[in-house]
């Protein structure tokens, strides 16, 4: 039986990793006292028990619990940004050529952010097999439910008394600063940092990233797109997927669920790429699983809740 040890159980990416693993017989969680949670000496030699240790903390701290653990043998999984685009990390998404096997050999693992895991699963294949060129400048907006900022926000929105302006969509980020572009240009091999618009609901979770591109963005049409993906995404977490339904696509469909499905729509002037999962699944959680699981040798399924074949 394995250990695992999470630093920072207590927010929302946390408690929903204990959650999930406290019903798997394959694990046992290193659990700290209130009293102990926040004491540095306790937390290190929990590391040290552990065989994975997740880091669900802030930037600030998951950087001092990194130089804290110095040595320690234990693969220490990074749920925060702090990681994303170190060189001592691997970054956490499996389903890159010649991902999982960077993954199974590392001690240090960066989980990918919500936002950008819906970018890179569109535009990394597309820009792997030159389609798309690594000068160019990409424009993208990402819809998610409001658990995915965190405790505060989930109970503004929860709040019988809330604002009326929670009742409509609210974008957010307008300084093109957000967090995630520095690994949505890194991870895809893009020069520049695509232009990118946040838009937080009025519901719990899922998410809905959306990549437009005008003729002369791309060499492809969409008949090469799909088959691109296709080809890239044949594991069970990830597939092409067409997923209108009469018209329209709907952000929360895959609240969750840990896997994603991309899709290409529109026309040779003006398409739209498409990828919808849950910001809580393959966006946080369920990623973070899926590497545990393939540190750890196991099936990458393992655990995850995925649709029925």
């Amino acid at each position: 039986m394995k250990k695992v040890f999470v630093d920072g159980g207590a927010g929302t990416t946390g408690l929903n990793i204990v959650r999930r693993l406290s019903e798997r017989k394959d694990i046992s969680l290193i659990t700290l006292s209130e009293d102990m949670r926040k004491d540095e000496a306790a937390r290190t030699d929990a590391m040290r028990q552990s065989d994975i240790t997740f880091l669900c903390l802030p930037d600030a701290a998951a950087r001092q619990a990194v130089e804290s653990a110095g040595d320690v043998e234990a693969v220490i999984i990074d749920t925060s940004t702090a990681h994303r685009v170190s060189p001592d990390f691997v970054y956490g998404f499996a389903e890159l050529p010649g991902q999982r096997e960077k993954i199974a050999a590392s001690k240090r693992i960066a989980n990918p952010g919500c936002h950008a895991s819906g970018f890179i699963a569109l535009i990394a294949p597309l820009v792997g097999a030159g389609v798309i060129k690594k000068e160019e400048t990409l424009s993208c907006f990402s819809l998610t439910g409001f658990s995915g900022g965190g405790k505060k926000m989930i109970a503004d929105y929860e709040n019988p008394q809330r604002d009326k302006k929670l009742l409509a969509p609210g974008m957010y980020a307008l300084s093109q600063e957000h967090k995630h572009l520095p690994e949505m240009a890194a991870v895809c091999g893009i020069s520049s940092e695509p232009v990118f618009c946040p838009i937080v609901a009025d519901y719990y979770s899922g998410m809905m990233t959306v990549v437009t591109l005008c003729e002369g963005q791309t060499s492809a049409g969409i008949d090469e797109i799909k088959e691109i993906y296709r080809t890239c995404y044949r594991g069970k977490v990830i597939r092409y997927a067409e997923g209108a339904d009469n018209g329209f696509m709907y952000a929360g469909t895959f609240s969750d669920r840990d896997d994603m499905t991309v899709g290409v729509y529109g026309n040779r002037e003006r398409m739209t790429l498409v990828s919808r999962f849950d910001n809580l699944g393959k966006g946080a959680c369920g990623a973070a699983i899926q590497n545990m699981n393939i540190s750890l040798g196991l099936p990458e399924e393992t655990g995850l809740i995925l649709p029925e074949e």
